[in-house]
């Protein structure tokens, strides 16, 4: 089957934050001694992105760029002219679409109240904060550097500053979290009025701290009764469901993570940054990851030193790849987007397709790839059928 080129994002990844939260396993680097070396960082971001568009100029002839995302770490702790700096540049080396979502990832305790307009100015049109909770005793627990006040104020100052497009992230199943106490967090957040929620499980990921050191956490039951419940409040305030872990108010879904779920293409630049390009020239997709460690990485400037990994995915592993994205959208995806995305035919799932069916994990629709409520709560046994 041929390989269509499906639409195209950036993802940026800035690896220093303020301190290095217990349950986080995301390629951050608290801040130590000297301050970071923020103007050169973007000086070799851009270094990056000039020597990918070499090694991938025909995979990228003609394509647009529909969304940027600078992810972390803690993006915020770049000044906005840093951010400006780097917007002008990709525009200078890539055709950006004119109504391109433009994310900035921020933490309250990490902003300087009067900074966001610096950043709408620059060209950001949508910030994600990462609040994770409202209540203080939880935030401590979770080795946050803010408060549940200090983050209501930081929504509301980004909105004076003109932003009408916000994400805020919220998790669930906290240490000794009650469902009232879950219920209680997902009414703080609505109050604030923003776009779009991610709500998700407190998870202990290896090499974390809290790993190492576990929580006293909720247990399956318990988790399972506050996803439910706060869908479902979720669900009463206008938010609605569209990914497993994110809620939207009516044409505010977020467009650079729908591209990942719908196994879109994405550049990744920046240290320890992850990319997938599809080639229709030579028929595959390939991965391409960045060295994790900020210092190696610029040590590299640019050159093949940059680079951690780059392989093509094997026909073997493209169905569980796709899989792994587009099941956790809750209208799935239509059935023949698996062909053009993955350049195999849809018999090549077959088994695993009938598989599902059979144990009422998918829904009964020829034309669309769709989980059931119940292949929802199962969610990982549904994607771990097309590992065959």
């Amino acid at each position: 089957m041929p390989l269509a080129a499906p639409p195209l994002s950036l993802y940026v990844h800035m690896p220093w934050c303020v301190k290095k939260c217990p349950y986080c396993d995301f390629n951050s680097h608290g801040l130590r001694g000297e301050p970071p070396p923020y103007e050169r960082y973007v000086e070799l971001l851009l270094a990056d992105l000039d020597a990918d568009r070499s090694d991938f100029a025909a995979a990228l002839e003609g394509r647009p760029v529909r969304s940027i995302f600078f992810g972390g770490g803690t993006p915020s702790l770049f000044a906005p002219e840093l951010i400006a700096r780097f917007l002008d540049g990709v525009r200078e080396r890539l055709p950006l679409a004119g109504e391109a979502e433009i994310t900035l990832e921020t933490n309250p305790g990490t902003v300087e109240h009067g900074r966001f307009d610096g950043y709408l100015t620059a060209g950001v049109n949508r910030l994600s904060f990462g609040i994770q909770s409202f209540d203080d005793d939880k935030l401590r627990r979770l080795g946050r550097i803010h408060s549940a006040a200090e983050a209501a104020a930081a929504v509301k100052s980004a909105q004076d500053a003109g932003y009408a497009n916000i994400n805020l992230d919220l998790m669930y199943a906290l240490p000794e979290q009650t469902l009232d106490g879950a219920l209680a967090d997902v009414a703080r957040a609505v109050a604030l009025a923003p776009t779009h929620i991610s709500h998700y499980q407190l998870t202990l990921e290896p090499n974390t701290a809290f790993a190492a050191n576990p929580p006293p956490l909720p247990d399956d039951d318990h988790a399972w009764a506050m996803q439910e419940a706060c869908e479902q409040a979720l669900a009463t305030a206008g938010y609605g469901q569209y990914e497993i872990s994110a809620y939207a108010r009516p044409g505010r879904r977020c467009a650079h993570n729908l591209n990942y779920w719908q196994f879109g293409d994405y550049l990744g630049i920046g240290a320890g940054a992850h990319g997938k390009l599809s080639d229709a020239g030579a028929g595959q997709v390939r991965r391409r990851w960045k060295t994790r460690h900020p210092r190696a990485w610029m040590e590299a400037a640019g050159g093949p030193g940059r680079i951690g990994g780059d392989q093509a995915v094997s026909d073997d592993e493209l169905p569980f790849e796709y899989m792994l994205n587009a099941l956790r959208l809750i209208d799935g995806v239509p059935m023949d987007a698996f062909e053009a995305r993955t350049g195999l035919p849809l018999e090549r799932i077959a088994i695993a397709l009938d598989r599902c069916h059979q144990r009422g994990w998918l829904q009964d629709d020829p034309t669309r790839l769709r989980t059931t409520a119940l292949g929802q709560r199962f969610l990982n046994d549904v994607i771990a059928s097309f590992l065959d």
